[in-house]
């Protein structure tokens, strides 16, 4: 279910950035933010459901997974192929993504 809703916050927080970039950065139509707005309450939504003790925990593992999908959005949507430097990045911020999440704590 983790990664469930961290991929779906991620692709609804990109989205609903988007909306709001389109609208200010690329002369789209003020009506791009109705569903960019929703998209937010969505991504908000999402991180709810994941089962972890501490939000911020929960929020800073999320960072890691946020970048990676950030960086397939620049290749899938936007069309500019990731560098070895976007890849690489990307592979250190789910490498500490994964020891925030499943690093071992005391009981």
């Amino acid at each position: 279910m983790t990664a469930f809703a961290y991929l779906g916050a991620a692709l609804a927080e990109i989205a609903g950035c988007f909306a709001f970039w389109a609208w200010l950065r690329l002369d789209r139509s003020v009506w791009w933010l109705v569903p960019g707005i929703a998209s937010l309450c969505l991504f908000a939504y999402l991180l709810t459901l994941v089962d972890a003790e501490h939000a911020g925990r929960t929020y800073a593992a999320y960072g890691g997974v946020y970048i990676a999908s950030a960086v397939a959005w620049l290749w899938l949507a936007e069309g500019m192929r990731p560098d070895r430097w976007d890849l690489i990045g990307t592979a250190i911020c789910l490498a500490g993504a994964a020891i925030i999440l499943w690093g071992p704590r005391p009981a």
